[in-house]
Order: C-alpha cells, then sequence, then structure tokens
C-alpha cells in the first residue's frame, strides 16, 4: 500500500481541511477542520464531509455535507447511482485523498477499502510485499505470511514480483493481508469476493462470520447483501446524502434514483 495511504489509517485521528473557493461555499459548520464533536467512542464518525474538484468549466462539488458514524458491529450500505459520490467518499474515508471541509474521526483500526491493490510495490515480491506492511502495523512477520499464504492460496507465486501478478491474484493478495491485520472496521467498495465460487465462499465467510463483530462500510448494488448484513444505509445522491435506518425505504428510494 502507499506510505500517504497507510499514514492515514492510523487510530485514533480526525481529518479535516479548509475549503478551496468555490462557487457554493459550505455552511460555517463545514469549514473548521477539528470542530465536530468526538461522538461515541469507537466509532468512525464523517461531519459535514465536503470535497470539490477543480475542473476545466469550473469548480465541481462531487460531495456536499455527509455526514454518519458507525461504530463496532454496526454496517452501514452506501447506495447511489454511477456519480453520486461513493468512490470518492471511500477515498476520503480511506485516506486516499483529503477532504475540502469537514471532518473524519477515525476511533476504529480503519483498514484500506478490501481488494484495493493500487498501492503495492509491483517490483517486490508479493512475501516482500506482506513482510513490509506487516512490519508497518505492528503484526508478526511469520504469522501475516502464513496467514496470506492460507487465505490467497498463491502458492510459490508469492516469491513472484507483484507486476507479473493477474489482476485476480492482486486482489487475492491485497484481500489477504487485509485479513491479516486486526482491523475493528472494513472499507469494502463494491468487491466483497474475489475468485471462483468456492473461494468466493472463503471471502465470505472470513470477511462476514468470523468478523461479525468488526464495523464495515461497504459500498454494494446488491440488495440481498445489504438486508443481510447491514443495520442502516446511506443513500447518495448528486453528492447530497442521507442516512435510513430502514433498510427497505432506503433501497427504494435507491431504485428509484
Amino acid at each position: 500500500m502507499s506510505g500517504r495511504l497507510l499514514a492515514n489509517l492510523r487510530r485514533p485521528q480526525v481529518i479535516g481541511a479548509e475549503p478551496a473557493p468555490n462557487p457554493r461555499p459550505a455552511p460555517r459548520n463545514q469549514l473548521v477542520a477539528g470542530e465536530a464533536a468526538a461522538g461515541r467512542a469507537g466509532e468512525i464518525r464523517v461531519t459535514n464531509l465536503v470535497k470539490d474538484y477543480r475542473t476545466a468549466i469550473g469548480t465541481r462539488r462531487v460531495l456536499d455535507g455527509i455526514s454518519f458514524d458507525v461504530g463496532m458491529g454496526e454496517k452501514i450500505a452506501v447506495l447511489g447511482r454511477n456519480g453520486a459520490g461513493k468512490s470518492t467518499l471511500v477515498k476520503l474515508i480511506g485516506g486516499v485523498e483529503q477532504p475540502t471541509a469537514g471532518t473524519i474521526t477515525r476511533g476504529l483500526a480503519m483498514s484500506w477499502p478490501i481488494a484495493f491493490s493500487g498501492g503495492f510495490e509491483i517490483t517486490m515480491s508479493g512475501l516482500d510485499n506482506i513482510r513490509f506492511i506487516a512490519r508497518l502495523y505492528g503484526v508478526p512477520v511469520d504469522d501475516a505470511v502464513a496467514s496470506v499464504d492460507e487465505f490467497a492460496e498463491l502458492g510459490r507465486q508469492l516469491l513472484m514480483p507483484v507486476m507479473l501478478y493477474s489482476s485476480g491474484m492482486r486482489a487475492r493478495l491485497a484481500f489477504g493481508l487485509t485479513l491479516a491485520v486486526d482491523f475493528d472496521c472494513f472499507l469494502i467498495d463494491e468487491v466483497i469476493a474475489v475468485g471462483d465460487q468456492r473461494f468466493q465462499r472463503k471471502c465470505h465467510d472470513e470477511l462476514f462470520v468470523k468478523r461479525a463483530h468488526c464495523a464495515m462500510i461497504l459500498v454494494s448494488h446488491d440488495s440481498h447483501t445489504i438486508r443481510t448484513y447491514c443495520n442502516k444505509a446511506l443513500v447518495l445522491k448528486a453528492g447530497r446524502g442521507r442516512v435510513f435506518e430502514d433498510l427497505d425505504l432506503a433501497l427504494a428510494i435507491y431504485n428509484t434514483l
């Protein structure tokens, strides 16, 4: 994983930023970094999150005042059509990008997005990437290697440079690495399982059965998964969002977007 991404996933921390000039100034309570209350102990809290991008035709606001929280054991779904801001929200929560305004309070150990493989050092072997991540997160190296080796089922291919891996192999390695670290909250951007049906069942059991006590932020279009595992949902439209505890209502609204 990239140094910037990993550095932003430490706990606990409050991430915030002063906004860049934009055509629709955010309310005063969105502008001061760190102003949001800490909230419950042991939670991820997003408060009045704003993200602007400067484009050739002007400033585009992708997220506009998004707020929600998720505590240990809670699972929130993130719903929205393409372009609603789901991937941008994941990048902000995961520390890949900084918000224009608002705060992200991380009172739980947050994973990088599951199966995220863009941060591997591709000239290094899979084994060396595991060792690097294990040392960075304070996980015993031998334990991390054994865990990833058992889960990812890559065998001697762990000795190969990651640049030679297929996309599926990289996803297996990234998924296995995520599970090897003792995270409190898992960030899932649509990729819940990889590989064939047998391996997908393995991914499901490791994530939703063995780690049922963990918090999760789940971006998904799968209504069955959302109804089965989530206890609330954030519905995004045109950068704005609302949290619903009634999942049937949230899915009904999502289906009309």
